[in-house]
């Protein structure tokens, strides 16, 4: 996510027209052994609540492949459940930015969130799938359209943050290019039934990561991460001041427990030091990091 790359002012908040079927027919969405196939990554399995609250395509599916990844979208908060998307390092590149989000055609526009949220507030258009995570190889140009589109992205608080978050995202991507190395990263929001009403859509008060890879011995490390940005939404009804926000890193086994999703083997490979007595550790800069 990187939520000061998506504040607009409104009458920018202009939407694309709706992409051919065809350029849907193109895409290879996210490969589960794109570390390699000793490596393989499946999608994480859903809980029986999750299973029931997928939005459908049209076709009867429930993942809307992209250029490089993926998205299974929730019916009733009409957001992501969880993205994944493979980054190769090694074949990374520039694009200029698109800024124009559109609803994806395969599934009903009552399944999406749109512009309607962002209109004269302090709530941004942030990318669950980071903008250059997928934007390597031949096809750069068709993944950078790809993650303009509503599926991709969550309300986030325009003060969400534009530091440790970022720098966070910044550390995996900048790890992977400059190892020439591969990723696969798992993005998504934390949905609680007593999350704030608002335009016909609860906010998620969190957003999480996990991030695997492959190190120069052979080892898969995973590595998980969390956000909160209650405070900054409840800014939104108040004038009181209630505090930073913070990043942590956190077990996957956390994760799983707030998102209802299993992660399967890649809670064995897990980086979180077990040494650590406490579930999480706040990440106040990139040295903070362990991978």
């Amino acid at each position: 996510m990187a939520p000061q790359d998506e504040r607009y002012e409104d009458e920018k908040l202009r939407v694309g027209e709706a992409l051919s079927m065809d350029w849907y027919d193109k895409v290879d969405g996210y490969d589960s052994q794109f570390l390699g196939e000793e490596y393989e990554i499946p999608h994480p399995g859903l809980s029986p609540e999750l299973t029931q609250d997928v939005a459908p395509l049209h076709n009867g599916s429930i993942i809307l492949d992209y250029t490089h990844f993926s998205i299974v979208m929730s019916r009733s908060r009409r957001l992501a459940i969880y993205t994944v998307v493979n980054i190769d390092g090694s074949q990374l590149q520039d694009a200029g930015r698109s800024d124009k989000w559109r609803y994806d055609s395969r599934m009903d526009e009552q399944y999406q969130s749109g512009n309607e949220i962002y209109r004269d507030n302090d709530l941004d258009r942030g990318h669950l799938v980071r903008r250059r995570d997928p934007i390597w190889g031949k096809d750069a140009d068709r993944a950078n359209v790809d993650t303009f589109h509503f599926t991709n992205c969550a309300p986030q608080h325009k003060d969400l943050n534009q530091d440790t978050w970022l720098g966070l995202e910044d550390y995996i991507l900048e790890h992977a290019r400059s190892n020439k190395r591969k990723a696969t990263i798992f993005t998504g929001p934390v949905f609680r039934d007593n999350d704030i009403a608002y335009r016909g859509i609860q906010l998620p008060e969190e957003f999480w990561k996990v991030a695997a890879i492959v190190k120069d011995d052979g080892q898969l490390s995973v590595t998980a991460y969390l956000i909160s940005q209650k405070g900054l939404l409840r800014t939104m009804q108040t004038e009181d001041e209630l505090g930073p926000y913070k990043t942590y890193q956190v077990k996957v086994t956390h994760i799983e427990q707030l998102t209802g999703l299993e992660f399967r083997h890649l809670r064995e490979h897990d980086a979180y030091p077990t040494e650590a007595v406490a579930e999480s550790f706040t990440i106040e800069s990139v040295q903070d990091i362990r991978v």
